[in-house]
């Protein structure tokens, strides 16, 4: 037969250890998380000053007037109506999800956008960013027109092609 003792300070220092162990895995599951969702994303999502916001929108191709053109606080809905969920889809595209942020207060900035193509010399197109803590968690690229269009920040080969017969069309 084969007898061990073990006294209190021998479990105290087994379980640090193991408390040292558990907040390892932790920290290395929190970072690879963390690794995953910017290479998913591979943007710069900082936007606590003009710079960050005008270098976020130039990250997609856009350039924008330096000023915005509407700065406003809004709050994302508790419960989204069909809009909201509309929106929201286009902000699923781009990997943002506003239900994150339900009932939060955000910071709305608009920019005219200046290079979009087919508007060059127009005023009409603006890039809205939503700001929370100073990150950028949704937006788009819309035209303020009269059957105007709304699409994510990315630049796609439609866009182009969908401006220039828009234009040749009226």
């Amino acid at each position: 037969m084969f007898v061990y003792s073990v006294n209190k300070r021998q479990i105290r220092f087994a379980t640090m250890i193991l408390l040292l162990i558990l907040m390892c895995i932790a920290l290395l599951v929190l970072t690879k998380k963390s690794v995953e969702t910017a290479k998913a994303n591979e943007f710069n999502i900082r936007a606590s000053t003009a710079e960050e916001r005008i270098a976020y929108l130039s990250q997609f191709g856009w350039s924008v007037d330096e000023e915005p053109c509407e700065v406003k606080e809004v709050i994302i809905p508790a419960e989204f109506d069909d809009v909201y969920e509309n929106y929201n889809k286009i902000q699923l595209e781009q990997g943002f999800d506003l239900k994150k942020y339900c009932s939060k207060r955000v910071k709305k900035w608009t920019y005219i956008v200046t290079n979009y193509p087919g508007y060059e010399n127009s005023s009409c197109i603006r890039a809205t960013m939503l700001i929370y803590d100073g990150n950028v968690i949704g937006g788009d690229i819309c035209s303020v027109e009269l059957n105007g269009f709304m699409h994510s920040f990315v630049k796609s080969q439609n866009v182009t092609s969908t401006a220039a017969s828009k234009k040749a069309t009226g």
